[in-house]
């Protein structure tokens, strides 16, 4: 799935509990983007592709080095660490990067056909992980789950009183809640 579809699944996990603060709120969102750190090495790639010696970082490595069961178990011991040995923000971290994993195995295809696979216990192995049914990356059911995504994150920023635009700025997710409940009423 694209990065939005993360954010905004982050998002939604991330408002499970209307106790959760916003630094909290932003860890668990982040937990479901930052497995696609390991796509970074696409610009790398880029800019060597016509040298002698082109590097192939996002080839050979976006969804190894940062999809896997270890990646994850060191994201929810940072969170961890950073939240004062909360357990729960850690889990609910841990919970956000596998939710990213079964998202891109189930809709990472690409339109040639190539079907992105999960090295999860790498790198103790380098067995792929693959679900013979992914969709392709613009196939319809990757629509239907970002509209009902954005469904879901309207109403919860319509409801709770903060938005996604929270980790951008303060101003900006204030003049959207009061925007939307200009439009749709007070909760």
């Amino acid at each position: 799935m694209s990065p939005i579809n993360h954010i905004l699944t982050g998002w939604v996990i991330a408002n499970a509990s209307a106790s959760f603060t916003c630094r909290e709120r932003i860890a668990i969102t982040l937990a479901c983007v930052i497995p696609d750190l390991d796509g970074l090495g696409l610009i790398a790639e880029f800019l060597t592709k016509s040298s002698d010696n082109p590097l192939m970082w996002w080839s050979k490595y976006h969804h190894v080095l940062a999809h896997n069961l270890l990646f994850g178990l060191l994201l929810a011991l940072t969170v961890y660490l950073l939240f004062k040995r909360n357990w729960l923000i850690a889990a609910f971290a841990f919970f956000s990067f596998h939710l990213h994993l079964i998202e891109d195995l189930i809709s990472g295809r690409q339109s040639d056909g190539h079907a992105w696979t999960i090295q999860y216990m790498y790198p103790f192995s380098n067995q792929e992980w693959l679900w013979n049914g992914q969709w392709e990356l613009d196939a319809w059911p990757n629509f239907v789950v970002v509209i009902l995504l954005l469904l879901l994150t309207f109403h919860l920023a319509w409801k709770r009183g903060y938005s996604p635009l929270e980790m951008i700025s303060k101003r900006v997710d204030e003049a959207f809640i009061v925007s939307l409940r200009e439009r749709f009423g007070r909760p």
